[in-house]
């Protein structure tokens, strides 16, 4: 059994069933009929929570049991979405499909797989598509709260800026916040989100 499948093991949502508080705070982008791309989605609260707004929703993950518990998610909250188990590292991302990337807390991918996702992300985007990212700072390994022990996956202004320096970067934030995502994610944390567009 994998890592993640092992993390994933159990009844309980270890991210919780809510969607991320970022993304969830971009509702205002959305609007239904859009397709999207939910990137390491897990269990699938991201995911979900986007086919609730009327979104066409693909959700893609390595973990087969962090799938099957999406699956149950979108059933138990009335909606659908559509599921694939993919190798992020050897996946071909598809080409200019999609109106919305959402990819939340993906840093288990070192500088060479992040530069591999980061050109995936944006080419699964249709021209004028959005992307929608969430990491950590370096700052969060004090904090403990979540996330990489490891400082190179971490993100930061500087590398999120040069990585998208070709998209029209429409919000850059850097702050600290207490989020409370459940056993995965709980605490003060140094965050960082990223609202980008590729050009038309």
């Amino acid at each position: 059994m994998s890592f993640w499948d092992e993390r994933y093991q159990g009844e309980a949502y270890l991210f919780g069933e809510a969607p991320n508080a970022f993304l969830a705070a971009q509702a205002h982008r959305l609007r239904p009929g859009l397709s999207a791309l939910a990137v390491a989605d897990g269990e699938g609260r991201n995911g979900v929570w986007l086919a609730e707004q009327g979104l066409d929703v693909l959700s893609v993950d390595s973990s087969p049991v962090a799938q099957a518990k999406a699956a149950r998610l979108a059933q138990a909250r009335g909606t659908t979405l559509r599921l694939e188990e993919v190798d992020l590292a050897g996946w071909t991302w598809p080409d200019a499909q999609f109106d919305l990337v959402a990819a939340i807390f993906i840093q288990f991918a070192g500088p060479e797989l992040r530069d591999q996702i980061f050109a995936g992300l944006k080419r699964a985007l249709k021209p004028g598509g959005l992307l929608l990212l969430e990491g950590y700072r370096p700052e969060q390994i004090a904090y403990g709260t979540g996330g990489p022990r490891v400082p190179e996956n971490l993100y930061t202004e500087a590398l999120l800026r040069a990585a998208f320096s070709d998209f029209e970067i429409v919000e850059l934030s850097a702050y600290d916040a207490v989020i409370e995502e459940g056993a995965g994610h709980s605490g003060q944390s140094a965050l960082i989100d990223l609202v980008a567009r590729r050009p038309v």
